[in-house]
C-alpha cells in the first residue's frame, strides 16, 4: 500500500514539474516556495540535538522552528518524519480518495455501545419487543403517480418516503429507476394516511432537496423537527466520484433525512409514542455500488427506536426492503401480498403500539418533567438533547 502511494506521488509531481514548466522534479520545492535551505536545516538539526540533550532554553528553539514557512501540506504528509507533525485528512482523501469519515470509529450498529452497558442493553431490548409486537410484512407493488394511496384504508404513525430523485442521475449514476422531479413528490397526498399525531421521514438528497423537501412537509400537514444526515464512506471502494454535480463547489458525500411531526407530541410527557436520545442523528455507513440508490438500513432502526407506533409505511420500497412491521409500497417491487382489511386486523382494539416494559422505562434516557403547566417546548421530541444517552 505504501509502495502504491509513493508511486502516485512520484507520478503527480512528474505532471506536476510538467504543468509547471520546470526541468525535473527537485526544481518542484523552489518553484513553489517549499524548498528549505542549507541554514535551515542545520537550525533544525541543531534543534533537534538540544532538545535531546535536555537543553532549558526553550525560547531558541521556538525562534529556530518559526523561521520555517509551511506554504503547502505536502510537508504535513509525511507525518512524525515532519518536524511539523499534522494528520491532513483532506489532503489524503486528494491523494488516495479516501474520504475522511473512512477513519471515524465506532460507527457500526454492532459496536458503537460497546463502552455504554446500560445503552446496549436498552437497544436490545427494545430490538426484542419490536420484533415481538411487529406485523408481518406486506408489500405492494403499484405506479404511485396514479395510485390513491386513501385505498390503503389506514392511518399510519410513521411514514418513510424514500423518492428517486433526478438528483440521483447526476449524483449516484441512477439510470435503471423512474426519477421523480419535485412536484410530483408534492402531489403525494400523505396528510390524509398520516394519523393525527404521526411522523415522516423523506429522503431529499443533498441539493435542491433541502428546500424542496421543507416544502412538502409543509403541504402535507408536517413540522420540519429534524434532520438526520448519512456520512457515507468508501471504505471499500476508495477513489473520487465518479458524477460530480454541477451545482457544487465540493465533492457531496452526504445526504439528508427531513424529519416532520404532526400533532402534538412531547417528550416529558408522551412516552407511549415516543422514546427520545435513544440513538444519534448521524448515520456513518459505507457508500452502495455505482448506480445504486440504495439507503443505510439504520434507518429503519432510528425510526422503530423512536417511535412506538405500528402502523409504519414505507413508499417508493424495494425487494431489498420488506421488512417485519411495515408495509411496502413502490413501483420497484416484484410483489404484492397486501390485503386492506387483514392489515387493518392487526390493530384492532386499539394495539397501535409496541407498549413498553419496566426494563426498558428504567433505562431510557429521559426528559425532566415539566413544573406547572405543560408547554411546547418539548415538542418534536427527537431534535433536543442530541447526545441521547451517549
Amino acid at each position: 500500500m505504501l509502495q502504491t502511494l509513493r508511486e502516485r506521488s512520484q507520478k503527480r509531481k512528474k505532471l506536476l514539474a510538467q504543468t509547471l514548466g520546470v526541468s525535473s522534479v527537485d526544481e518542484l520545492r523552489q518553484i513553489l516556495g517549499t524548498d528549505i535551505d542549507d541554514t535551515q536545516k542545520k537550525k533544525i538539526k541543531s534543534v533537534g540535538e538540544k532538545s535531546e540533550n535536555g537543553v532549558k532554553d526553550s525560547k531558541s528553539e521556538t525562534a529556530l522552528t518559526d523561521e520555517i514557512v509551511y506554504k503547502d501540506s505536502s510537508t504535513f504528509l509525511k507525518g512524525t518524519q515532519s518536524s511539523n507533525p499534522h494528520n491532513d485528512y483532506c489532503q489524503h482523501f486528494i491523494d488516495t480518495g479516501q474520504r475522511p469519515q473512512n477513519f471515524i470509529r465506532d460507527v457500526g450498529l454492532a459496536d458503537r455501545f460497546e463502552e455504554y452497558p446500560k445503552l446496549r442493553e436498552l437497544i436490545k431490548l427494545k430490538d426484542d419487543l419490536i420484533a415481538e409486537t411487529a406485523t408481518p410484512p406486506m408489500y405492494l407493488k403499484t405506479d404511485l403517480l396514479a395510485y390513491n394511496l386513501k385505498e390503503l384504508n389506514c392511518k399510519f404513525d410513521v411514514i418513510l418516503i424514500e423518492p428517486p430523485l433526478e438528483e440521483y442521475q447526476r449524483t449516484c449514476g441512477a439510470t435503471n429507476v423512474q426519477l421523480w422531479n419535485w412536484d410530483q413528490i408534492m402531489e403525494l397526498d400523505i396528510g390524509e394516511v398520516a394519523a393525527n399525531r404521526s411522523f415522516v421521514f423523506l429522503w431529499c438528497g443533498s441539493s435542491d432537496g433541502l428546500d424542496m423537501g421543507r416544502f412538502c412537509l409543509r403541504k402535507w400537514g408536517f413540522r420540519r423537527c429534524e434532520d438526520i444526515c448519512w456520512i457515507r464512506t468508501n471504505i471499500n471502494n476508495p477513489g473520487h466520484s465518479k458524477n460530480l454535480d454541477s451545482k457544487a463547489v465540493l465533492q457531496r458525500t452526504k445526504e439528508h433525512c427531513l424529519m416532520g411531526i404532526k400533532g402534538t407530541v412531547r417528550r416529558s410527557t408522551d412516552g407511549d409514542f415516543i422514546h427520545a436520545n435513544v440513538d444519534i442523528d448521524l448515520i456513518i455507513s459505507e457508500e452502495p455500488e455505482y448506480g445504486s440508490i440504495e439507503k443505510p438500513v439504520e434507518i429503519f432502526h432510528i425510526i422503530e427506536h423512536f417511535c412506538l407506533g405500528r402502523r409504519r409505511l414505507h413508499l417508493f420500497g424495494r425487494d431489498t426492503t420488506i421488512r417485519p412491521g411495515w408495509l411496502t409500497v413502490g413501483p420497484e417491487l416484484t410483489n404484492t401480498n397486501f390485503n386492506a382489511d387483514l392489515y387493518t386486523s392487526y390493530f384492532t382494539n386499539g394495539q397501535i403500539t409496541t407498549g413498553c416494559t419496566e426494563r426498558i422505562e428504567a433505562l431510557r434516557p429521559k426528559s425532566p418533567p415539566p413544573k406547572g403547566k405543560v408547554t411546547g417546548r418539548g415538542r418534536g421530541g427527537f431534535n433536543r438533547g442530541r447526545g441521547r444517552g451517549r
